[in-house]
């Protein structure tokens, strides 16, 4: 069945097959069938002379590793490995075989006019950190505590637990000073875990600014959204935890492969580590 959703290269071996037998069937001629059909004559004289044998193999590899990656990200990683290939040969390869992501549509609002986040130029600038929930096989909910380096793009860490109050949030945002530096800026949502005493406290004893988004206004806080529906998308939707210990493994081990591995289009395609270490010089 030829499928409008393919590219024409990839059905033509299809619309061979359909105008052969339509022909045998009916006794009818190859422009009488073409045309019957609505396929080009073309289509039965092209041969290809290109062998995708290898690349094939290697993106359906990739792509099982990582099924939420578009061609522009298995692209990056070809490259890395070593292989010289054009990204639109990627992109038809990628198309044949059916791989492409499936898209979620959006809801249509009201247009809005958006004031966009000043970026911040150096490493520790400003932190963003905010909340993303899920759910266990038993059905027992649980939260992500993600913060995330602005700068970099680097996620300084995730954390799992069915709670997560103020003060469990000041102690491993302390972990983390003592790993790698305190931020300039603390930017999130008007949480109460962000906006109660204890986190407070912890702020202006390490001599940290925070800054609160507007209310009903979470594009504010757009580089922690951006990275929660990354890790909807790539590791939440594609996991089933049976416990909190399993979720928590898994999670570290995703972090570590975005911050060292998963290209990052703003960053050039770097990973945000590579990018960090450019940055520093």
């Amino acid at each position: 069945m030829v499928d409008p959703g393919v590219t024409p290269h990839a059905q033509t071996p299809v619309k061979k097959r359909v105008v052969k037998f339509v022909r045998d069937a009916f006794g009818v001629s190859l422009r009488r069938a073409c045309k019957t059909l609505g396929f080009h004559r073309s289509t039965q004289r092209y041969e290809t002379r290109k062998d995708d044998a290898d690349l094939t193999g290697k993106l359906r590899r990739l792509a099982a590793d990582r099924p939420r990656f578009g061609y522009r990200c298995l692209h990056v990683l070809l490259r890395r490995d070593g292989e010289v290939v054009n990204h639109k040969r990627v992109y038809r390869v990628y198309r044949s075989l059916g791989l492409a992501v499936r898209k979620k549509t959006r809801r249509k609002g009201a247009a809005q006019g958006r004031v966009p986040t000043p970026p911040p130029g150096s490493r520790n600038e400003r932190w963003s950190m905010d909340f993303v929930s899920d759910q266990l096989a038993s059905g027992q909910r649980f939260r992500v505590l993600n913060v995330v380096d602005d700068c970099t793009r680097e996620c300084i860490l995730s954390y799992a637990a069915t709670s997560i109050p103020g003060a469990v949030v000041a102690r491993l945002l302390s972990e983390a000073v003592k790993e790698r530096g305190k931020p300039k800026v603390l930017l999130s949502d008007n949480g109460p875990e962000f906006t109660g005493k204890a986190l407070d406290s912890w702020a202006f004893e390490h001599g940290i600014k925070q800054e609160f988004i507007e209310p009903g206004k979470p594009m504010q806080n757009a580089y922690i959204k951006s990275f929660n529906g990354r890790m909807r998308d790539e590791f939440l939707n594609t996991h089933w935890f049976l416990s909190l210990p399993q979720a928590r493994l898994s999670l570290s081990v995703w972090r570590r492969d975005y911050n060292d591995v998963r290209p990052h289009s703003s960053l050039g395609n770097l990973a945000p580590h590579e990018f960090a270490r450019r940055l520093a010089g």
